[in-house]
Order: C-alpha cells, then sequence, then structure tokens
C-alpha cells in the first residue's frame, strides 16, 4: 500500500532527493508513475508551473496543476500560491521542448487523483489522519490532508477551550493529527478536539494550591475564563485591567470533577504573546468511535459519537 501525505511530508526524504538530482531515477520514476515532489519555483504568465528538477526543467501544465482546474472548480490563486513551496506530481513524459532543452511534464493532478482513489475514498468517520495547515479564516482552518487536497476544520472543533480565531491554536505550515469528522457528497470536515484529552486526563496535570501559567480566553460578567491546556479552563474571580488575550499566572482555588469546575484566582497578566506550539495528543490510536470529554461523575455529558 503506497501512504498519502500532506504535501512537504515527503520532499527532504533521502529517496525523493534522491530522485529528483537524477535523471536516471527520474526516468524510473516516470515508468513506475511514482509520486515525487519538488519546489514550485514560478507561476509563469499561463500559469504553468514551473518545477526545480536540477538539469531538467519540470513543468506542470496549468490544467495539470490540481483536481478541478480544468473544470472551473479551483481558482487560478491556489496555483500562485505554491510558488515557493513543495508540490508533489508524477512524471507523465520525459522529452525535450523545441530548443532541445530537456524538459519533464508533470502533473499534480494525477498524483492527487491517486491519493483521492486509493487514500481518501477509503476514510471513514473516526479514522485519525495526517492533515497540515494550508490557511485559515475567522471560522476555521483549512488542512491538507494528502496530495494537497484540502478539508475543512472549524473553529468550534479544533479545541474544547474556545478561542477567538485558528491561529491561536495553528500556524501556517503545521502539521496536525485531525480526526474525520463527517463526509458529506465527497467533502471531509475534520475535528482535532478529541485527540487533546478527556477533563480527566488534562485536570490530572495540575494541583490545588499551585500557580501555573494560563492565557485568558474570555472576560465576563461573572468570571474570567483561563485556558489552562487547550481542552481545559478554569473559572477565576473578576480582577480589573485583565483583557482577552493576555497571558496570566493564576493560583489553583479548587478542582471539582463532577462539576467539571476549576476555581482560579488571577494572581498577575502580562502582554507577551505566545506564538502557537504544536499540539500534545493523548490520544495515540488511528480511529476512534466514542470520545466521552467529561468525568463519569459529572452530571453533565459531553461526547462524540462517530
Amino acid at each position: 500500500m503506497i501512504d498519502f501525505y500532506p504535501e512537504g511530508k515527503i520532499f527532504n526524504t533521502e529517496e525523493n532527493m534522491n530522485i529528483i538530482k537524477s535523471e536516471s531515477l527520474l526516468c524510473e520514476a516516470c515508468k513506475s508513475q511514482k509520486i515525487v515532489e519538488s519546489i514550485a519555483k514560478i507561476c509563469d504568465k499561463e500559469h504553468n508551473l514551473i518545477v526545480d528538477l536540477g538539469n531538467i526543467k519540470g513543468i506542470i501544465p496549468r490544467d495539470e496543476s490540481a483536481l478541478g482546474v480544468k473544470e472551473g472548480n479551483v481558482r487560478d490563486i491556489a496555483i500562485i500560491s505554491k510558488v515557493n513551496h513543495p508540490v508533489c506530481f508524477i512524471i507523465k513524459e520525459l522529452t525535450t521542448d523545441k530548443n532541445g532543452t530537456d524538459i519533464a511534464i508533470l502533473s499534480r493532478k494525477d498524483a492527487q487523483k491517486r491519493c483521492l482513489e486509493e487514500y481518501i475514498s477509503g476514510l471513514v468517520p473516526g479514522d485519525v489522519i495526517n492533515a497540515k495547515i494550508t490557511h485559515m479564516e475567522t471560522f476555521g482552518a483549512f488542512a491538507d490532508i494528502g496530495c494537497g487536497i484540502t478539508s475543512f476544520l472549524p473553529i468550534d472543533l479544533i479545541s474544547v477551550s474556545r478561542i477567538s480565531h485558528p491561529r491561536d491554536r495553528f500556524r501556517n505550515g503545521m502539521e496536525i493529527k485531525a480526526i474525520v469528522k463527517t463526509i458529506e457528497n465527497g467533502r471531509i470536515t475534520l475535528t482535532h478536539k478529541e485527540l487533546l484529552g478527556t477533563w480527566e486526563e488534562n485536570s490530572a496535570l495540575f494541583s490545588i494550591g499551585e500557580t501555573v501559567t494560563g492565557i485568558i480566553r474570555s472576560v465576563e460578567e461573572y468570571g474570567i475564563f483561563v485556558e489552562l491546556t487547550p481542552n481545559l479552563a478554569g473559572l477565576a474571580e473578576l480582577k480589573e485591567g485583565v483583557s482577552r488575550g493576555q497571558q496570566a499566572s493564576v493560583y489553583i482555588k479548587n478542582i471539582i470533577p463532577e462539576k467539571m469546575k476549576i476555581k482560579l484566582v488571577i494572581i498577575d497578566t502580562f502582554e507577551e504573546t505566545q506564538c502557537a506550539i504544536k499540539p500534545k495528543y493523548f490520544f495515540k490510536g488511528n480511529h476512534v468511535d466514542k470520545f466521552l470529554y467529561s468525568p463519569l461523575t459529572s452530571s453533565k455529558v459531553i461526547k462524540t459519537d462517530f
């Protein structure tokens, strides 16, 4: 079985680097229709991608740049944005141009088609997959789940702790794990929060009486929500001069599993910006059927069924 990954994953591997530097290995890859990756150096005025293949000029014609381009379902900005990034492709032909220059005609679309047919079409809800953040909007993040094919991760499914924008959790190009949430008309929606641990798993990282760091996520009339981990937030007493997005040091006053509550006291806040860091995953498997976030002792049940 061929493994399919988000673009860029195999670029720096020894096997791939050897292929793109060797004319003989490029020829073998052409015969075997192996998926290869290299950097798109130029998008010319016809929106063909010019790919770095050492002494051979690699060309991905516009209509071969992605599934849906020829049909008008993908905008040309999706081609332009690939410049200076690794792209996957299958070598369709090794030939020469009218000037006698060696060229390779490549197809990213064919690589995506194989990924879709041999990998993505077999996914089911609950499957844990590799993904790579490609871009973010206020309402969610888009992630490459294989050969540049993207899926959507809604903002409310990124973590249990609420965030104002996906960039609070991710950065473009970040490699993550995700779970297939739904598949409708061939479109896959992802979820992420179920990988970040239950309330009990997260709360076990803390103890009453500790002073720890957190992030102010919201300021309400009745208290201030402070994120301790992406899947765990506590409620602090009101304090003047506190605003959303600040870093905070907080004293853990109480931990109440049956109510899923952590009571906090804010000691200090500061404006230092914290960059998004790669998530820590509690779940390590390849498939999940059910996720129960809430403790068994809690009257409130928060769960996901796939």
